[in-house]
């Protein structure tokens, strides 16, 4: 369903109408029968003599359908929970899944984040109106409030930041991470730059001494006083990608060992001083393309991606940072959401989190920086 669309606009709204219309009929107040003439009003069911006085409706309750509706999708979310406090008629009024549905497709493009506990089934999205009143194939409500409370960070325990103090006080090496994926070699803004020349933002430590065969020693960098380290992986260099484009030619890749299946799908394996480099690191940076405005072949990255967490390389559950990429920030990207499901993040076995990240003035990056040292640290304390 897209929010944006009249059509698709107008079969939700009737669609909803019919559905508070139910709810009226159900649990609103009784109506009255028209009286005679000569006669005065009388209620609609029971004797009249004995039955106890009827509640008269709320203000907002004796509102047209249609106003409600109206009225209700101006609200918050969080509003919509205090009405439904008031009374039993709203509380069911505002669990109804169409409301619902349509507060998640059309707040979903403005959240930044997701991860592997607050990812929405992808068919939660295909399903026919006549599907949405049946609560037992999808509660868009708790699907809502899953993916909105991911995104609020929970704050650091007393246990955790004491745990955090005394393991500073150890000498350790800091973490390493492999950062790889098309957003680093397919922006019009290089992401790896811009975090190389604003210290502001992100402070760059040293070029560290510990070297690995064919790869390098990466760049340490600093965050919040906790140093880690950085392995940029090219699957071709920035003069073979332009001399490509202007002879329609096809690079040898740096990275993988490509293969064509006979379904038409690419398998990958690893290059051999790459797979060493697996069995090194502690977690996974993809930079994925996120801009709208391209064609993106979403099967040759999950191949590829695929090849550089197959859990024999290394130890299992290392987390994986997807930072989905733009290049400024007026360019159309794609949600995380759609982001996450394009390339089956569900399907993996490890921590991931999908980061909405803007190349030009690293907006987003920190977060998933902080996130991936979080989950680096509580691996190694477990």
């Amino acid at each position: 369903m897209a929010t944006g669309s009249g059509g698709d606009w107008r079969r939700f709204e009737a669609a909803l109408r019919s559905s508070l219309r139910l709810l009226r009929d159900k649990w609103g107040p009784p109506e009255r029968l028209p009286a005679r003439k000569g006669e005065c009003a009388r209620p609609a069911r029971g004797d009249g003599e004995d039955e106890q006085p009827q509640q008269q409706p709320s203000a907002l309750e004796a509102l047209p359908i249609d106003v409600k509706l109206y009225i209700m999708s101006f609200l918050t979310p969080k509003d919509l929970s205090y009405l439904g406090s008031t009374n039993r008629y709203w509380r069911l009024a505002v669990q109804d899944p169409l409301l619902w549905r349509y507060f998640l497709f059309r707040d979903l493009s403005s959240w930044h984040s997701v991860d592997w506990k607050s990812l929405p089934d992808p068919d939660i999205f295909n399903r026919s109106f006549a599907e949405l009143h049946d609560s037992s194939l999808c509660d868009y409500m708790a699907v809502y409030k899953k993916c909105c409370s991911s995104r609020k960070r929970s704050p650091t325990s007393t246990y955790e930041a004491l745990t955090s103090f005394l393991q500073s006080l150890i000498s350790q090496a800091e973490p390493r991470f492999a950062m790889f994926g098309p957003g680093l070699e397919n922006l019009d803004e290089s992401l790896v730059h811009k975090m190389m020349t604003n210290p502001e933002i992100l402070p760059s430590a040293a070029i560290s001494s510990r070297q690995i065969h064919g790869i390098g020693s990466g760049v340490t960098f600093n965050l919040n006083s906790q140093k880690f380290n950085i392995l940029t992986l090219y699957s071709q260099t920035s003069k073979e990608r332009r001399r490509a484009k202007e002879d329609n030619s096809n690079p040898i890749n740096k990275m993988f060992h490509e293969e064509n299946s006979l379904d038409g799908t690419t398998q990958c394996t690893l290059i051999e001083h790459i797979k060493n480099m697996c069995r090194l690191i502690d977690g996974f940076i993809y930079v994925a393309d996120a801009e709208a405005n391209k064609r993106h072949s979403r099967q040759i990255e999950r191949a590829r991606m695929a090849a550089m967490l197959d859990p024999t390389l290394g130890p299992s559950g290392r987390p994986l940072l997807v930072l989905s990429c733009i290049s400024h920030a007026g360019t159309e990207r794609i949600p995380c959401i759609y982001m996450a499901h394009q390339l089956q993040l569900n399907l993996l076995d490890q921590p991931w989190m999908v980061q909405d990240t803007e190349a030009a003035t690293l907006a987003g990056l920190l977060d998933g920086i902080q996130w991936l040292l979080e989950q680096t640290e509580h691996k190694n304390t477990q």
